[in-house]
Formats: C-alpha cells, sequence, structure tokens
C-alpha cells in the first residue's frame, strides 16, 4: 500500500537504500516510443549522490537498466521494469540506529506501525527511494516534449538566502552552473558558503524550490478531487522531507484583497490570456494556458552530525549522533526529483483529458 502513484500513467517503486538497488514498473506508456536507457540515465546523473562538496559523498553511479517493456528501442506499451542497483551501502554505519530512533526520522513511525523496520540508511523512507521517480519521470518528460511542454525547476532559498524573481525562464545550463543550483550566480554563491558552513558544524540548512511550467495546453485537471494543483501538491508532499506546497501567489496571496488579486482576462493575439497570473497557471482546478508554477518547501535534513538525545525501542533515554553519508542540504539533488513528480502528473493529466474530452465525437 502506498507505493503506486497515478491514474492512466502509473508508477510503482520498490527497494531500500541499502538493499540490493531500487526499481520502478511504468504502466501505460504509449506504444512506439523510441526509448533506451540513455533517454533516462541524463536525469538520474542529475540526482545521484557525490556531485559536490554540498552533498552527500556516497558513491553511486546509479546506472539505470530497462529490464521490461521495449523492444528494439521502442516501447510495446506494456510495463517498463526499471532498476538501478546499489554499488556503495554501507550498512555498518547505521548499527547504532538498529535500537535508537533518529530524531525527525520514520524509525518511531514505521516499528511502531509495522513492528519491524530496516534501520540501515532508513530503508524504504530514505530519499534514495527517488530515483525511481526521476527514472519513471524521465519517461514521462520525453512524452511531453511531443507537446513542447517546458518544466524549468530551480532552487529559489536556502536557509535564509534567497533568489530574486526572475522574470526569464532560466536555461538548464544556467540552473546547472552552480551546485546549489540555482540559476542567480552571486545568490548561488551566497548558498553554497551557508551549506558549508552548516556542514562544517555538522548542521544542516532547509529551503524552497520553485518549479515552472510553460507551454501547457488549456483543459489538464478535473474538478473537484482531482484538481491539477491537489494532486501536484500530493506528488510534492509525498518527497522525503518536504514542509509545504503553495503554487501562484501562495501564502503571500492571502495578504491581499481580492481586487487586487483576481487575475484580469484580456484578448491578446486572438487568445484569452491573464493580466496577471497570481492564480499560478491554475483556476478551478484546470490549466488556464499561463506559466504554472509552485514552490515546494524542504526541511533542513534530519540527520545532523551531531549529538542529540532521543530514546530506544524500550523507550529509554539515551543519547544519539548521525552517522553515514548524508546531504547538510537536499534541496540541490531535489531539483531533478521536482522535475520528474511534475512530469508524472501533467502526463496523468494529459491521458485523462484526451480520454474524456478528446477520445468522442457528438
Amino acid at each position: 500500500m502506498g507505493n503506486s502513484f497515478g491514474t492512466l500513467f502509473r508508477i510503482s517503486s520498490w527497494g531500500e537504500s541499502h538493499g540490493g538497488g531500487i526499481g520502478v514498473v511504468v504502466d501505460g506508456c504509449p506504444p512506439q516510443m523510441d526509448l533506451s536507457e540513455a533517454d533516462i540515465q541524463p536525469f538520474l546523473d542529475r540526482r545521484r549522490p557525490g556531485q559536490s562538496k554540498i552533498t552527500t559523498p556516497r558513491s553511486e553511479a546509479d546506472q539505470v537498466e530497462i529490464l521490461s517493456g521495449t523492444f528494439e528501442g521502442k516501447t510495446l506499451g506494456t510495463p517498463i521494469a526499471l532498476l538501478v542497483r546499489n554499488k556503495d551501502a554501507r550498512p555498518q554505519a547505521y548499527d547504532e540506529m538498529k535500537t535508537k530512533f533518529r530524531p525527525s526520522h520514520a524509525d518511531y513511525t514505521y516499528q511502531n506501525k509495522f513492528g519491524i523496520r530496516n534501520h540501515e540508511g532508513g530503508g524504504r523512507s530514505s530519499a534514495r527511494e527517488t530515483i525511481a521517480r526521476v527514472a519513471a519521470g524521465a519517461i514521462a518528460q520525453k512524452i511531453l516534449a511531443s507537446d513542447k511542454i517546458q518544466i524549468t525547476t530551480y532552487v529559489d532559498r536556502i536557509h535564509n538566502i534567497a533568489c530574486p524573481e526572475l522574470s526569464d525562464i532560466p536555461s538548464l545550463s544556467q540552473v546547472e552552473q552552480s551546485p546549489t543550483r540555482c540559476p542567480h550566480a552571486e545568490t548561488a554563491q551566497k548558498m553554497e558558503q551557508c551549506v558549508l558552513a552548516a556542514k562544517k558544524n555538522g548542521d544542516s540548512v532547509g529551503g524552497t524550490i520553485l518549479c515552472r511550467v510553460n507551454s501547457l495546453p488549456v483543459g489538464w485537471g478535473s474538478p473537484v478531487f482531482d484538481r491539477l494543483e491537489a494532486d501536484l501538491a500530493k506528488a510534492m508532499i509525498s518527497l522525503p522531507a518536504t514542509k509545504g506546497f503553495e503554487i501562484g501567489s501562495g501564502f503571500e496571496g492571502t495578504m491581499l484583497k481580492g481586487s487586487q488579486h483576481n487575475d484580469l482576462f484580456e484578448n491578446k493575439d486572438g487568445k484569452v490570456r491573464t493580466k496577471t497570473n497570481r492564480s499560478g497557471g491554475v483556476q478551478g482546478g484546470i490549466s488556464n494556458g499561463e506559466e504554472l508554477f509552485f514552490r515546494v518547501a524542504f526541511k533542513p535534513t534530519a540527520t545532523v552530525l551531531q549529538v542529540q538525545s532521543t530514546v530506544d525501542e524500550k523507550g529509554e533515554s539515551t543519547d544519539l549522533i548521525g552517522r553515514g553519508r548524508h546531504d547538510p542540504c537536499v534541496l540541490p539533488r531535489a531539483v531533478p526529483i521536482i522535475e520528474g513528480m511534475t512530469a508524472l502528473v501533467l502526463v496523468d493529466h494529459k491521458m485523462r483529458h484526451h480520454a474524456q474530452c478528446e477520445s468522442f465525437n457528438f
């Protein structure tokens, strides 16, 4: 339960942080689409550990293998199974966590719910599970490319250092020019120093990621429980370490009056457009053709290399210091994960829209 996502374009992920590997089954992919490992690997390369001095030093190539669902380089329309094997697992680093609960981790809740847990790297609750989402999301992004839909994602705040609002959409190379994945050079440098300072002190920092989607058609999304932003919110909040989701004006919009907040319509070059975009590209749960944009908030990494008080499985008080290899800030590596989950939601809604509104002629 809880390991599958999507309706018509559906994924099911499996695997643990220090097990044999991480995998995902993608069901609902259209047939006859060109697909190989080379289409997926670049997305995993952006997510993998060991990329820079501000990420975990765990050394994993994260090479993807396609096990099923393709033939002679094309999709069959049958389930696509993807596998990334774990190569650099060091479970001994977690021996002390076998009986002690790490603060703000899933140790206690998993133990309480299931009566058993994999303490090595957090097992299923580890962010390494997101390999599955990125791999599946790469397939979704290839499908969206036929609609020329552009997903641009970048870090816009780390701790108390915020990127200024960018009117132009940054290119992938601009996002990738800094290990922080912030496309504003001056801000990125400050962010990097902030993360390094936290790492030096055995601490961690959080922040927010901004996702911008352009060239999205009008009409994707469904009332009332399957609103586009509702499915995006579920997708994002399902990610490890997330603590908030806001679309369009978000919480800042609550400070405005209705007359200030409304997006007024206009006819622009024969198309209905809005003069402003405080709605964030979605109205009534349905895309309106404007830029879809939202932010996702990530907490500071829960594992810190400082002594903290906790309890063990017997409920007795004890101390624990974080061990193993961890990111002092999860945001840079979360960027491709946000992109992947966004693509999964959009492809699913594309299929649902076409199934209901474009498959019949009356």
